[in-house]
């Protein structure tokens, strides 16, 4: 007899009560009924013991209905001998919306394919909310110099996405930065002069940016509002996410001035107010979202925002264990200082949030994936991340949890690196208690890569594990993906270990054999082995890199990188537009990219 205990279950229900054996699985019975007593997107199942049972679905609202057919989509599936478990089931969420965004900006464009394999995913899971971050690929009519490189998303592309995710119960928000992270607009002449330094700046002395924030001026609001016409029409959400996080050199240009007579977190608030509150007064939207780094510094500006702005919370650190600050070196302190954030945005929440805490502002939490700078993952920080936003999401109230998956220097890592922490962050965004201790691996196997072998699941776990095994510390990053881009700025402290290093590509050879007998049955299972192999050796050659002279030599390591340029071009294809991929290849081997034949973006 079958028992709901012995099904891979996801979200995992926080009520369960088994009542027997149930009717045949072929030729049940369903009945439905909507009723006002349940929490919204509450459900409830039950089955009576006895051959003609039918199952009973109690559902507060379609969204309760949806999941309910959902789960029993599941039960169904697992039922090997043909009958179902008799059980009363009941099920609602910890928090309202449950959100997924994507980055779509950091040279990776997704194809419609993907989009629709990530949609189905975050279906699974009851992610009701999917939003794609641009920053310049977007099709903006007269902004073609901007994207024309980027394969970006057209209106077309963005309308048929927005009625694919409806279909699947999931609101598409847009989402345009509007203030920050400006660069690919402002490296080209006809904007640069929008920008607050024109010319960049000196992050310290030494290391010089190029100009990423737009000066807070009326101008480049109505410019950036003009953005926002175009855009939201291809949408039929009434909310927007417009960015606003990290605007690194405010102050130190056109706003100078205005920054020191009135305080940066004055200006910083103005602007936003000249960005939010059209929105929000012509009726177009009912809800704007903002990233809350530099509010979390202002506090008291931040509760004047005016209602209707959502904070989002970002914290892409596991807290330290007790509780406490994460402990870093003095200088790196300052360096973070200089940026604009400080020690607490990396030392979990309950410290990340406490300002908005308490200037009694409600706010969203914005938790990740991990996956970025790191090529296969950082498994284990990404799971306490999403355990530690979920905590807090439920002890403040928190009406929104967001999963990010960004793609910072390149998005080398491929979109399967991210399908087991989106999983389990929308698991336990739905429900902790039920689901802290989710058995991600039998999820992966069972319901989204379906792999008899458990090979996928199993090597992603532990790909996704080793970056803490070098003997560095790592924040925000892998150190195996910094030796492989030693251009770029990684927060990596101490030496490597070279015999854990060596065991380290021992591992991950060991991994690449076994995902060579994987037997994946999923849609896009040739391109799964072939990315998560592509990832690993990466990360391999990353390795060898901290190896030194007691690695391969140049030789090897000239020829393996040849490899990799080339496999990285092929499993990139399969998932995503050409746009931007020369550009991703350049920081693996500038040489290689530039002769390497790619298909016009």
């Amino acid at each position: 007899m079958t028992t709901l205990e012995q099904l891979t279950l996801v979200p995992r229900p926080r009520r369960v009560e088994q009542l027997g054996e149930g009717p045949a699985v072929a030729g049940v019975r369903v009945v439905e009924r909507q009723r006002n007593d349940l929490a919204p997107q509450g459900f409830r199942l039950h089955v009576e013991p006895g051959d003609d049972s039918p199952v009973q679905i109690e559902h507060a609202d379609e969204a309760g209905l949806r999941y309910a057919h959902g789960l029993l989509d599941q039960i169904r599936r697992q039922c090997a001998d043909g009958r179902l478990p008799a059980f009363h089931l009941e099920d609602e969420p910890d928090v309202a919306v449950r959100a997924v965004l994507l980055d779509v900006s950091r040279d990776r464009v997704p194809t419609r394919a993907t989009l629709e394999r990530l949609a189905d995913l975050c279906a699974l899971v009851r992610i009701n909310e999917l939003q794609l971050y641009v920053e310049h690929t977007f099709a903006y009519q007269h902004h073609q110099r901007v994207w024309r490189d980027a394969s970006p998303l057209t209106p077309d592309d963005v309308r048929w996405f927005d009625g694919l995710c409806a279909d699947r119960g999931i609101e598409l928000v847009p989402n345009q930065n509007c203030f920050g992270h400006m660069e690919r607009w402002l490296r080209h002449d006809p904007y640069r002069a929008r920008a607050e330094c024109p010319d960049g700046f000196d992050l310290v002395p030494g290391f010089h940016r190029p100009p990423s924030v737009l000066a807070p001026t009326r101008s480049n609001a109505r410019f950036a509002l003009g953005l926002l016409d175009e855009l939201l029409p291809n949408f039929r959400s009434r909310a927007v996410n417009i960015g606003g996080d990290e605007p690194f050199e405010l102050g130190r240009g056109v706003s100078r001035e205005q920054v020191a007579e009135h305080g940066l977190g004055r200006v910083y608030l103005d602007h936003l107010v000249r960005l939010t509150s059209p929105l929000l007064a012509d009726g177009r939207v009912d809800q704007v979202q903002i990233w809350a780094d530099v509010l979390r510094r202002h506090p008291g500006r931040a509760a004047e925002l005016h209602e209707g702005v959502v904070p989002l919370v970002w914290c892409y650190e596991a807290p330290p264990p007790g509780g406490g600050r994460l402990q870093l070196p003095l200088q790196v302190t300052q360096l973070l200082e200089t940026m604009g954030t400080d020690v607490d945005a990396f030392s979990g929440f309950g410290r990340c949030a406490a300002p908005l805490v308490g200037a009694d502002v409600p706010f969203w939490v914005a938790a990740g994936t991990s996956s970025w700078n790191s090529l296969v993952g950082r498994l284990d920080n990404a799971r306490a991340n999403l355990v530690d936003a979920a905590e807090t999401a439920r002890h403040q109230g928190c009406g929104g949890f967001l999963i990010t998956d960004w793609g910072d220097n390149g998005h080398h890592q491929p979109p399967s690196i991210s399908f087991g922490p989106i999983v389990y962050g929308a698991a336990v965004a739905w429900g902790l208690d039920a689901n802290r201790d989710l058995d991600l691996r039998a999820v992966l196997d069972g319901h989204v890569f379906d792999d008899p072998t458990g090979r996928v699941s199993a090597a992603l776990d532990r790909l996704g594990r080793l970056w803490t095994h070098t003997g560095q510390q790592a924040v925000n990053a892998s150190p195996l993906h910094a030796a492989l881009f030693p251009g770029q700025a990684h927060l990596i402290l101490g030496r490597p270990d070279p015999a854990a290093v060596r065991e380290v590509a021992g591992q991950i050879d060991a991994e690449l054999g076994l995902l060579a007998a994987a037997q994946p049955g999923c849609v896009d299972a040739e391109e799964v082995v072939a990315e998560v192999s592509q990832a690993a050796r990466l990360a391999r050659h990353g390795a060898w890199r901290l190896l030194g002279d007691d690695g391969p030599d140049a030789a090897l390591l000239q020829a393996d990188m040849a490899e990799l340029v080339d496999g990285q071009a092929r499993t990139w294809l399969a998932r995503s537009r050409p746009g931007g991929l020369r550009d991703s290849l350049a920081r693996l081997d500038p040489g290689l990219a530039e002769h390497l034949v790619l298909p016009d973006p």
